[in-house]
């Protein structure tokens, strides 16, 4: 590396220091706790395949002596089971490590999903106006009316239909996130949208039109950086919320298949033990997921309020 990348990323790493955003971050103890606790739980979900203290996908590993084993702070616990195990025998931190992962995948994946959509449609929305511009929105507003579990229920409902059981197994992740995505993409088309009606009529845009620059090139290398401000703190609320849509999905059976369980799996498997005394299978993995979710939510709720100009 050379001495002026140095200099630059130096430079860099101070300006970041003394920003606005840093201070308010180092500012609240609530923040810097929450955004502990998510890096914790994403990096231990990404890296469970060698983090993990078992492979609770492989079934050879597994056994049914070790089924319904309590936690071991509770008599007849095991050492080699933390948390305990499930009907199966699987440990079940591993399994919520592994279900972690899958939860968190379904998730960024379909907030990234709904975001492209949303922006895209958002910026054609703006920029084109008149019918484009009605359709467009008029469908948003049809959407809004219905809750986003619906949609996903109905988009889910359409693939099952279409295909085989074992193909929809196979298939089932993606199409948990083309549901979920399908779902959430209408809030970061309104926001583009009236962003875009703004910038479209400053004169840098105006500019562009004049030197003959096609409108496809003016609205994703002119207007696209200008609108994407608050994109960040909808895709990390929403982030909270593809977490919790894709765990209820998969409470009700509609979700990924048991094989490669989310934590939304483990949670509906444990419920049929909640009542017989095996609490810890049901339990533990509700605990990730509140804990996860509620660690999301704290930071989106801190970026919107440091990223908003009226309260600084």
């Amino acid at each position: 590396m050379s001495i002026s990348t140095t200099a630059r990323a130096v430079d860099l790493l101070q300006r970041a220091a003394n920003s606005d955003l840093y201070y308010s971050f180092r500012s609240s103890k609530m923040v810097m706790v929450a955004a502990l606790v998510s890096f914790i739980m994403i990096v231990g979900a990404t890296f469970s395949p060698i983090l993990a203290p078992h492979n609770t996908l492989d079934l050879a590993s597994i056994s049914l002596i070790d089924s319904l084993t309590p936690p071991v702070w509770m008599e007849d616990g095991d050492s080699r089971f933390l948390l305990g195990t499930d009907d199966q025998g699987r440990d079940m931190l591993s399994a919520i490590m592994h279900g972690a992962r899958v939860s968190l995948f379904v998730g960024f994946a379909s907030v990234i999903f709904a975001m492209v959509l949303g922006v895209s449609l958002g910026l054609i929305s703006g920029y084109a106006g008149g019918f484009l511009d009605s359709f467009i929105m008029r469908a948003a507003e049809i959407q809004l009316s219905f809750p986003a579990i619906l949609i996903a229920l109905l988009i889910d409902g359409i693939f099952r239909g279409a295909l085989d059981s074992k193909t929809h197994d196979e298939l089932a992740v993606y199409v948990m996130i083309l549901a979920i995505g399908l779902s959430f993409w209408v809030q970061y088309a309104r926001t583009v949208r009236s962003s875009t009606l703004v910038e479209k009529s400053k004169e840098y845009v105006e500019a562009a039109r004049v030197t003959g620059l096609p409108p496809f090139l003016i609205v994703f290398r002119h207007i696209l950086p200008n609108v994407t401000g608050p994109l960040l703190v909808i895709a990390t609320i929403n982030l909270a919320l593809a977490i919790i849509t894709e765990a209820t999905l998969s409470f009700l059976g509609v979700g990924v298949p048991p094989t490669e369980p989310s934590l939304g799996t483990l949670i509906r498997v444990g419920n049929d033990f909640l009542f017989s005394g095996e609490w810890w299978i049901t339990i533990f993995p509700g605990i990730a997921l509140a804990v996860l979710v509620l660690a999301v939510n704290l930071l989106g709720d801190w970026l919107r309020d440091a990223l908003n100009p009226k309260l600084r």
